[in-house]
């Protein structure tokens, strides 16, 4: 998957993180097969599967085009350590490119935040990354506090 080339950047929160990491909001049923022609072998979805805006399907639209899937659900008021390690995990297993989404890159920017910290990346720099999609961080918005919790406690 080369860095950038053909980026399907009208999927709601795209982000290239490298040449071998992608993430997004949710998916459309269109995206999958254009997921495949980046090269992308994995796909790792941290949203519910009763969300209104879940792609119906995905682990079989994926499995039909040989795409890699593992279903992390977080609810998005009650992110745990567990889930995060369940996370790493899956990131560790991969192999080759891999595509994380949730349905508006909130639950993967706030994941990848505490895996670049964890690699050793400046606060600074993971959360400006992070940034790009949302800062649980620096809202008051209700909904950041548990993410902001999950994000300090690690």
């Amino acid at each position: 998957m080369s860095a950038g080339a053909g980026d399907p950047d009208d999927i709601r929160g795209w982000q290239r993180l490298s040449g071998s990491i992608t993430t997004s909001g949710k998916l459309d049923p269109g995206d999958p097969a254009r997921l495949a022609k980046l090269g992308v072998h994995h796909v790792i979805n941290l949203a519910l599967d009763d969300h209104e805006e879940a792609l119906a399907g995905e682990a079989e639209l994926l499995a039909a085009i040989g795409i890699r899937y593992t279903h992390i659900p977080i609810p998005f008021d009650a992110p745990s350590a567990e889930h995060y390690a369940r996370f790493r995990e899956a990131m560790a297993a991969s192999t080759g490119p891999v595509h994380v989404h949730c349905i508006m890159n909130y639950r993967v920017s706030a994941l990848f935040y505490l895996l670049h910290r964890e690699g050793g990346m400046e606060e600074s720099e993971a959360r400006a990354i992070m940034a790009q999609q949302w800062d649980p961080l620096g809202s008051d918005h209700p909904a950041a506090k548990p993410w902001a919790k999950l994000l300090t406690a690690q």
